[in-house]
């Protein structure tokens, strides 16, 4: 009795308030594990995120998962683990199975630190994209997404001759200008200092020569990046300091106007899990889902927070499905499904 008491003043606890709306953690409506819960902050929330959705447990098992990306005509999500060096693929029929093994670094000598691929997009032409923190490249798979081989074709791994640190996340425009973020993440923890080439943590673009311009070295930890539909406006998700950062972006591929549009301090302070902001996927409203404290922020274009997908554990990215019916999150050592078409 003593412990039915206890639990039953915990789940009061978080059911408590009108802008907390708790998912339980069964189902009859789904044939996954469920967690967290939403968190709305404004009435526009709810246009984005149903109130009634979950937040469902898809894969479990892995070490710490990054990158997402949906693949349209597969119809399966491909995703990083980052410290294990595999990409694996997910079918709602099959579940997760490994796609790319080595994803990211093809050394053969033990390596502290991030090895795999992390951030993954699809180019223009539909090949797959990889951030490969391990080998210190940006790179298309050499193979059909059919047939997965742990091939690469290199675009980029160099700055002004020098090794970039372990590029981390990517996004890519109309014109095919790919815009990366390059921190020390993915360096061995023991040896950030020996093979660091450049002496700072930079926002790049590489055109479609393969050409490599720094738009940005202020940031000392820039991680997630995406664009606005319109390719008008570049975002940027820096960890420490946490904040939200917002560049206009010329038809050339240039940033001005450089403006810190949510500052996440005070949500880092009060975060269960410690995470800061990371990832994040922009729908074709210009919506912003970030990846930061506890869960994933759902931001306005200008930066005001509607509220959060709420997960209490270290969330790292996200990405949609084609038509943005569903929302993948990559979340510590699982992947969480959010279905956005849920109706009343």
């Amino acid at each position: 009795m003593k412990q039915y008491i206890i639990v039953l003043f915990f789940l009061t606890i978080l059911s408590c308030g009108s802008n907390k709306v708790k998912t339980e953690t069964k189902t009859e409506t789904s044939k996954y594990p469920t967690i967290g819960y939403l968190e709305k902050l404004s009435s526009e929330f709810n246009k984005y995120v149903p109130e009634n959705t979950k937040i469902e447990v898809i894969a479990n098992g892995h070490n710490w998962t990054e990158g997402p990306v949906w693949l349209p005509k597969e119809q399966c999500l491909i995703y990083s683990d980052v410290p294990k060096n595999i990409a694996y693929k997910w079918t709602e029929k099959e579940g997760s199975k490994i796609y790319l093994e080595p994803s990211g670094y093809s050394g053969e000598a033990p390596r502290k630190g991030g090895k795999g691929s992390n951030g993954l997009i699809l180019d223009n032409q539909g090949n797959l994209m990889l951030c490969r923190s391990g080998d210190r490249e940006i790179a298309t798979m050499d193979a059909s997404l059919n047939n997965p081989i742990p091939k690469y074709n290199t675009i980029a791994s160099h700055f002004e001759g020098k090794r970039f640190n372990s590029p981390n996340d990517l996004v890519i425009d109309k014109k095919g200008n790919i815009y990366i973020t390059d921190p020390n993440y993915g360096l061995p923890r023991d040896r950030i200092e020996e093979l660091k080439e450049i002496n700072f943590q930079g926002v790049y673009r590489i055109d479609e020569k393969g050409e490599v311009k720094l738009l940005s070295s202020f940031w000392p930890t820039p991680n997630g990046i995406g664009l606005s539909p319109d390719n008008k406006t570049l975002y940027l998700a820096n960890t420490e300091p946490p904040k939200l950062v917002a560049f206009n972006l010329s038809e050339t591929g240039d940033v001005s106007n450089e403006r810190v549009i949510f500052d996440a301090t005070e949500l880092c302070q009060k975060s269960i899990s410690k995470q800061q902001p990371d990832g994040m996927a922009i729908n074709k409203e210009g919506i912003i889902f970030m990846t930061g404290p506890d869960g994933v922020l759902v931001f306005t274009p200008e930066g005001k927070h509607l509220g959060s997908i709420k997960t209490d554990k270290r969330t790292s990215n996200c990405t949609f499905n084609e038509d943005e019916t569903v929302l993948y999150v990559t979340c510590d050592d699982i992947v969480l499904r959010v279905l956005l078409d849920v109706k009343d």
